[in-house]
């Protein structure tokens, strides 16, 4: 049985503007998994409508209930071009596996699905997480799209909802007093998108921010009342104070998470090309969307990418754009 996302309740933004219906990716995505996808969260720029283009992937996180049979039943469908068995042992290496899932021949219809366990995800949104790869994407605003059953949608949202509570506990030390809904959601954009290397200009969190500011004030403010509620926060008529701001032990161990973090997310990298077929087409694309810049690749690069390619994408990063193109 698959639950579509249009019976979950999203009050806080209107429909996605998106290329594709990501209802029905991910309807066939559940269809050609034999049963294994337990559900798809869509996210991402087509949902929150922050400047994409006809070219962009949809984005999804698809939660699976056993990586060997999720990829098996995807080779055994035609829709996965790597070897099940490769990418059920990379699953367990720095999860999760980033694939792309494009059914139709013409690829008119494409998602970059972020595949993960159950208990990957909790471990990934969870207290005791090693990165913040997931926790940065799902604190936005997310849809889930598909589901086996309504219990699995209610098990997602529950992670989403515990994890957004705990926002505070890794924010803190990145706020300035006082601070309310919008400028938490503001913050929490920003630390995330500097906790990672990527292909986009300096402007970015602000256009996701506003693409999404009354999902912030929608959520975060029932956060913000709750802290106070338990005592840590003090309501001010500007917003919020710590009643006791984070301590120096705290703060340099939030920055030694993302230190830590941007690590294994750029190690990320290295597994992704293993993973994400056609993945250097892909970046280009999204270099060229994000930042303006014409990317044209030597025959070099294109046939050793990994070896070619790192003096090209050091001289983007360096030269990437304050604001990006075509906004």
């Amino acid at each position: 049985m698959v639950v579509n996302s249009r019976h979950v309740r999203d009050a806080t933004a209107p429909d996605a503007p998106s290329a594709s219906d990501p209802h029905m990716l991910a309807g066939r995505l559940a269809e050609a998994s034999c049963g294994t996808v337990e559900a798809v969260l869509f996210y991402g720029s087509h949902l929150h409508g922050a400047n994409p283009d006809r070219y962009s992937a949809l984005d999804f996180v698809v939660l699976v209930s056993d990586y060997g049979e999720f990829y098996r039943a995807l080779r055994s469908a035609g829709a996965l071009h790597r070897r099940a068995w490769i990418l059920s042992a990379l699953a367990r290496i720095l999860p999760p596996n980033s694939i792309a899932y494009a059914p139709d021949a013409a690829r008119a219809s494409m998602a970059k699905c972020l595949v993960v366990s159950r208990k990957h995800l909790a471990d990934a949104l969870g207290p005791r997480r090693k990165d913040h790869f997931l926790l940065g994407r799902v604190l936005q605003r997310v849809i889930v799209v598909s589901a086996r059953n309504p219990a699995a949608a209610t098990w997602v949202e529950h992670r989403i909802e515990e994890a957004r509570a705990n926002v505070l506990d890794w924010l803190a030390p990145f706020l300035e007093e006082p601070f309310d809904a919008e400028s938490v959601g503001r913050r929490m954009l920003e630390v995330s998108y500097e906790a990672e290397i990527r292909p986009e200009a300096g402007n970015r969190p602000d256009l996701i921010f506003e693409s999404q500011r009354e999902y912030f004030r929608a959520t975060l403010t029932s956060v913000l009342d709750s802290q106070a509620t338990l005592g840590r926060l003090i309501p001010t008529g500007a917003g919020y104070r710590f009643v006791t701001p984070p301590s120096r032990r705290r703060r340099l161990a939030c920055r030694w998470y993302f230190m830590w973090s941007n690590a294994r997310v750029t190690a990320r990298w290295f597994k992704h090309v293993l993973t994400f077929s056609e993945w250097l087409p892909y970046l280009t694309r999204k270099v060229e969307r994000r930042t303006g810049q014409k990317v044209e690749l030597s025959p070099m690069e294109r046939r050793w990418p990994l070896i070619f390619l790192w003096p090209r994408a050091i001289r983007i990063l360096r030269t990437r754009p304050d604001r990006e193109s075509g906004e």
